[in-house]
């Protein structure tokens, strides 16, 4: 693969929805990722039915090789039209990105998609043509490394109609926040939460509409291993790290013991720091060709909290910001989360002896565990994670 894409999105229901009436499906069939961003007639319950059913309709149809043409049929045919108004079930915005390359775009009354590359729209030359009576937007083209691109639902763009705004945020305003807000490192989640967070504002925490965005960012795939903890038999020393400096990418040390055990080893110096940036996070160290060594267990369990935070639906851009905090957990959660789109872990079985004070509310049980869960929460943010016992 050349690529490693991301996918994000966020949404807001309309004031007094349970249920969000844009739906999005993403499917990635190891060849292309498939993202479809749904509008569902009205709100509610019958509006998510409808937008649910346009988007899985359309991206497993499009995943297993189907043309839009027959998507498009397949909908119309399907699903119902309103009676009272006579428009369509579901308005949509496809975005289809091949492994090697190769990207398309089709729109159906939906705010146009925007394509973002070297901090500049990018003014895609789309066709208009007709399938089964509905005017389709599409376009092709081919993608870059770093290329961003936004999907919007109207609400986006409606987003403080008759309160902080006459007209609404309107597309022209929502493109030049874009230019002026997307930074080169800023990944799809952080910046899907941005631009939601501030349509809940311009509605004043009582939006009008359903509002989604959706970020997708192509970039180059980053590895990291990571070794937490020495192995269960000191004879497997010298494995272990042969095997952890063997990994491309980025390399984490997490704990004392194995910083040491990977010192010994190598012949490398460790030099800890003295600087808490936060009384409750232990202190990071440095080695030469480590990218972050951490304390153990107590910094794994605050990249965890912060990974939940990060990954919850109920997240706050104040969760995303606080990965830019210098302590070890914070660095170690925005590496994992933000930097790489694969990570190896490499996790010891050895007991550590300092966790069997039952002084201590720790022990090996809970290790696992906690390396697990964060293995978990990576995957679900779209991660490529494996795990290595020893």
């Amino acid at each position: 693969m050349s690529f490693h894409i991301d996918v994000a999105y966020e949404n807001i229901n309309k004031f007094g929805e349970e249920l969000c009436g844009d739906k999005v499906e993403v499917i990635n069939n190891g060849h292309d990722i498939v993202a479809v961003l749904a509008d569902g007639l009205g709100s509610g319950v019958k509006a998510n039915i409808l937008a649910t059913l346009t988007s899985k309709i359309i991206a497993t149809m499009l995943t297993q090789g189907s043309s839009i043409d027959e998507a498009v049929e397949t909908i119309t045919s399907t699903l119902p039209v309103c009676k009272e108004r006579q428009i369509a079930y579901s308005t949509f915005t496809i975005l289809k990105i091949s492994y090697d390359g190769k990207g398309y775009i089709a729109e159906f009354d939906n705010p146009s998609a925007l394509m973002i590359r070297n901090s500049e729209i990018v003014d895609l030359d789309r066709n208009i043509r007709q399938i089964n009576g509905k005017s389709i937007r599409e376009c092709t083209f081919q993608v870059q490394e770093n290329d961003f691109f936004v999907l919007l639902s109207d609400g986006v763009v409606h987003a403080g109609i008759g309160s902080t705004l006459n007209l609404g945020w309107q597309f022209e305003n929502v493109c030049q926040y874009v230019k002026q807000t997307l930074k080169p490192e800023m990944s799809a989640k952080a910046f899907s939460k941005l631009l939601t967070s501030v349509c809940a504002n311009l509605y004043m925490g009582k939006p009008g509409d359903d509002s989604t965005v959706v970020c997708v960012k192509v970039r180059k795939p980053v590895h990291a291993c990571v070794l937490i903890g020495p192995p269960r038999d000191k004879a497997m020393d010298k494995s272990v790290i042969g095997k952890f400096a063997s990994e491309d990418g980025l390399k984490v040390i997490c704990g004392g013991t194995t910083s040491q055990i990977y010192c010994r080893e190598t012949g490398k110096k460790i030099c800890t720091s003295f600087n808490y940036f936060n009384p409750t996070i232990p202190p990071t160290a440095e080695i030469e060709g480590i990218d972050l060594v951490t304390e153990g267990v107590l910094t794994i369990g605050h990249v965890l909290e912060l990974a939940r935070k990060y990954a919850s639906s109920s997240s706050t851009i104040q969760d995303f910001l606080a990965l830019d905090k210098q302590d070890g957990a914070s660095r170690l959660a925005k590496l994992l989360l933000e930097k790489c789109t694969s990570i190896h872990f490499i996790v010891g079985r050895a007991i550590n002896p300092a966790h069997q004070n039952p002084d201590m509310p720790l022990n090996y049980n809970m290790k696992l565990r906690l390396v697990e869960e964060l293995a978990e929460l990576l995957r679900k943010c779209g991660k490529n994670v494996s795990l290595e016992y020893w």
